[in-house]
């Protein structure tokens, strides 16, 4: 496999491949935000494939973590790659790099590797970094912050880890894991020392000539056996005041965000608290949109918007603060973004969530997932949410 490789599944029968060398740049701690938009600048008109740590709000925001860091994902990764495909279907159209013997021979055996379901097994246990009780406690602290109008929700996070960890065929296993979930944002990433199995159902932000738009999910319902089930579980979700208000807060949140970089009167909310249903879970989302001012760019975007409201919670900047307060491990690329940068300037970004992340050198695999944390949230519940959200995951990679 190569050593450098983002896949970008739509699953629809669409994505993105992009492999080889080419050039790229790479953030830590020490390094400057715009050194981000000097490198799309300094390649205008070519695909670019970008991974972002959450953590990059210590210079967006001036909010350090000082938590347990078990990846050390970089800060950012900007990629230039040699060879960029364009998947549709049966289909594939080399859009940047050289079409030739090698390359085709790699693709074939890419995809040759989607459509064996012949996949490895692993005997994977995963340890949480808080126990159930621990996790219990941190959310009644954080109600307390709530009722005293610190803030109104909170995207509060728990890490399940592995040690030790020796995993191999690692694009088998996205494969495996991309068979439970179907999700419409995934992605896999090989990084060097890094590996990521991303399974996301969720767009960050979108942008399409002046246009950008941006769709957070807020609420989860587990899947029906039967599709009258389904049916139900989907109407309890879409009328279930709490999810609605989670959801409904984030709105607001993201228009706040978008407000600062659209045109007077251009910021619209499109659909609100609507039901998309992935493989595993229903989920409520909201679509925002706006109109872009005038020569606005990626960095000025990203300064606007991340991270991204539904995982941090509102308002934004305390919330951030509280969140370094109570959550035991820094997040990286987990509630960060993958995403695609195109030649024209139009980009496509997701939520980094439902994901697994390894670290090749130090033999480390770690599994985060959150809930958002309101007034009216009962903190067993809470838990049993982020449960449901990825037992499929961390079950499906043993299977």
């Amino acid at each position: 496999m190569k050593n450098q490789l983002i896949y970008l599944n739509s699953n629809d029968g669409g994505g993105w491949l992009a492999f080889g060398g080419g050039t790229h740049v790479e953030l830590d701690k020490h390094s400057s935000i715009t050194a981000i938009q000097d490198f799309i600048d300094a390649h205008k008109g070519t695909y670019l494939f970008t991974c972002l740590s959450y953590d990059l709000k210590a210079q967006l925001a001036g909010i350090p973590s000082e938590n347990f860091d078990g990846i050390r994902f970089p800060m950012a990764v900007i990629w230039q790659p040699e060879f960029v495909v364009r998947i549709k279907q049966e289909s594939i159209t080399f859009v940047q790099g050289k079409k030739d013997i090698e390359a085709l021979e790699f693709i074939n055996r890419f995809l040759e590797e989607e459509t064996d379901q012949h996949f490895h097994r692993h005997h994977i246990t995963f340890t949480p970094r808080i126990d159930r009780e621990t996790y219990l406690s941190q959310v009644r602290k954080i109600k307390e912050h709530i009722q005293h109008g610190d803030t109104y929700e909170v995207n509060f996070c728990q890490e399940f880890y592995a040690e030790d960890v020796e995993l191999s065929f690692e694009l088998d296993t996205y494969f495996k894991l991309n068979a439970i979930t179907r999700a419409p944002f995934s992605a896999f990433v090989n990084w060097g020392e890094f590996s990521v199995f991303c399974g996301s159902p969720e767009r960050f932000i979108k942008r399409e000539g002046e246009k950008l738009i941006s769709q957070p999910i807020k609420g989860t319902a587990k899947r029906g056996n039967t599709v009258d089930e389904d049916e139900l579980l989907k109407e309890q979700l879409l009328s279930n005041p709490k999810e609605r208000a989670e959801n409904i807060m984030i709105v607001d949140l993201v228009r706040n965000d978008l407000s600062q970089l659209a045109q007077r009167g251009s910021v619209s909310v499109d659909e609100l608290c609507a039901i998309k249903t992935v493989e595993t879970v229903h989920q409520m989302y909201s679509t925002v949109s706006c109109m872009l001012k005038e020569q606005v760019n990626f960095l000025d975007i990203l300064k606007a918007t991340f991270p991204m409201g539904s995982m941090t919670g509102a308002p934004k900047k305390r919330t951030m603060e509280l969140i370094e307060t109570y959550e035991s491990f820094q997040r990286g690329l987990f509630s960060g973004s993958i995403g695609l940068i195109e030649p024209d300037g139009n980009f496509d970004l997701n939520v980094v969530i439902r994901t697994l992340i390894y670290n090749k050198q130090r033999k480390y695999l770690s599994c985060a997932v959150g809930s958002a944390i309101t007034a009216g949230s009962i903190p067993e519940m809470e838990y049993e949410e982020c449960r449901l959200k990825i037992n499929r995951i961390l079950e499906g990679i043993n299977a």
